[in-house]
């Protein structure tokens, strides 16, 4: 795991700077996967950077600065609002997860504790993105639906299956890479 000697200053630019690295790919994506990524039907690929937090503290911030970014292109101020400070709940909550999991895998991440890691992104999205969508974008119907409950209910049901999607199937992805970033290119911040 990546460790920072924030008292002295010294590794502080490298955390600065990993926050940073994930809140770019996480816009990049965000912004190159635009069709799907937002409104009540979405699959918002970046998501599965919430995996970072696992190798990395400054994942929390990355995802959530990523996220916020991300909104400001988005138009709706309940979005960049409330759509972002989801992210940075679910983000807040998996840092125990990943530390609890680091403990018992090390940095052998294993398929059975992966699976823990992009919980509380699926859970906290799939609760609070369908009210964003609701409140902020006016979509008050979906398919045949149109009493406010049913609408509510499908979209939590569409967002979290996106958020399934991003976090189960592309969230590997990233695990993989950041084992061979971690071994190579953050070298110099483990100590």
């Amino acid at each position: 795991m990546f460790k920072y000697d924030i008292k002295n200053g010294g590794k502080i630019t490298h955390f600065i700077t990993h926050g940073a690295i994930i809140a770019a790919l996480y816009t990049v994506l965000s912004l190159l996967t635009y069709q799907f990524s937002y409104l009540e039907i979405q699959c918002r690929v970046a998501e599965a950077l919430c995996m970072t937090i696992y190798y990395t503290p400054a994942g929390v911030w990355g995802v959530f600065a990523g996220c916020l970014i991300t909104n400001l292109f988005s138009g709706s101020f309940i979005d960049i609002v409330f759509g972002s400070l989801a992210t940075l709940i679910a983000a807040l909550l998996t840092r125990p997860i990943c530390t609890a999991v680091r403990k018992k895998c090390g940095n052998d991440l294993d398929f059975k504790h992966s699976l823990l890691i992009p919980l509380p992104t699926v859970l906290i999205n799939a609760a609070i993105i369908p009210f964003v969508l609701y409140y902020g974008y006016g979509i008050v119907s979906m398919g045949s639906a149109t009493a406010k409950g049913a609408v509510l209910g499908l979209m939590a049901f569409s967002v979290g299956m996106g958020e399934i999607i991003s976090c189960y199937v592309f969230g590997p992805l990233v695990v993989k890479a950041m084992k061979v970033v971690e071994a190579r290119l953050f070298r110099s911040t483990q100590g």
